[in-house]
């Protein structure tokens, strides 16, 4: 959504001597959009892995209805002792706020995670979101190496829009390294293919993932996927990946709200999964991205999408 104002100035002599003078001012104001983060952390320590969290959170300012909320994953710490089994959830969401949950199920025992979502309001189709599980093809026990979905937006963009994907629910077995992949395909103004894959021998019972898609023409927003193969190879396995990064011309008026979540990750299965993005050093010009892991993982490659609008 786009509010256009227009002011018109109007100079006439009384004496109607002169001409009169006439100049119109206009101007665009590009609603501010909400982003925001939490952590399971906040709820309880890593020492004390529970299969349930959840938090309350509040809005900064009240919609006139519920709004939209695409979330994926911006942190994930889990046992390698058991599958990988993991989701992020917003639910009873209201005009004031919503019910943020990271679960596990089974044995799966998940010291920490952390989510990002995105504030749409219901009727601002500036922006669209959607969702695709592999399970909405084929049951969890009938793994496949790939997978994928047509989605259809709720209303057509004009020219095919720009998107970025993410992760928000995971299940993998736990003898196998972890390796899974969300992409985007065959974009047009009704919609786009969600690609939900893994490759080697790894096995991928289920996953899920998010996408939001936004006007190509929009002055006030940038968005890109950043990846560890832009600092180093796969084959050189590394906790610390980090680069900083220009917005490709976006000049911002302020400091960007900026979205991060996972958007694909490869780790070894002989230590646990650990994995943890950020933005750091934001400014109107750039900002620094960080994919990191710690401990004893072995954190072949990663992928993160990064959208950050004013």
């Amino acid at each position: 959504m786009v509010w256009s104002l227009s002011l018109q100035l109007r100079l006439s002599s009384p004496s109607h001597k002169l001409p009169h003078l006439e100049t119109r001012l206009n101007f665009h104001l590009y609603p501010m959009s909400s982003t925001g983060s939490w952590k399971t952390q906040e709820v309880h320590p890593r020492s004390e892995p529970q299969q349930t969290t959840t938090k309350e959170v509040t809005f900064g300012k009240p919609f006139v209805a519920p709004p939209r909320l695409p979330l994926g994953f911006n942190e994930l710490d889990l046992s390698r002792h058991a599958n990988i089994r993991v989701i992020a959830n917003a639910e009873n969401i209201t005009k004031e706020g919503f019910t943020a949950s990271l679960n596990t199920w089974g044995d799966s025992i998940l010291h920490s995670a952390g989510a990002s979502w995105f504030e749409l309001a219901p009727g601002y189709f500036e922006y669209q979101n959607g969702e695709f599980s592999t399970e909405d093809d084929h049951p969890w026990d009938e793994p496949q190496r790939e997978t994928s979905r047509r989605i259809y937006f709720a209303r057509p963009f004009i020219t095919p829009p720009k998107v970025i994907v993410f992760l928000k629910e995971l299940h993998m077995d736990k003898t196998k390294d972890w390796r899974v992949s969300t992409k985007v395909s065959d974009i047009d103004v009704n919609g786009l293919n969600i690609l939900i894959n893994t490759w080697g021998d790894s096995i991928l019972y289920s996953a899920a993932a998010g996408s939001i898609a936004y006007p190509s023409d929009r002055p006030y927003v940038f968005s890109c996927t950043a990846c560890t193969g832009d600092v180093r190879h796969w084959s050189k396995p590394q906790h610390l990946n980090n680069k900083s990064i220009g917005f490709d011309g976006v000049q911002f008026w302020r400091t960007p709200s900026v979205f991060m979540a996972i958007k694909s990750l490869a780790f070894s299965h002989k230590a646990d999964l650990r994995i943890k993005v950020r933005a750091k050093n934001v400014t109107a010009t750039g900002l620094t991205w960080h994919l990191k892991s710690w401990g004893d993982s072995i954190f072949t490659s990663g992928e993160v999408s990064i959208l950050a609008v004013a």
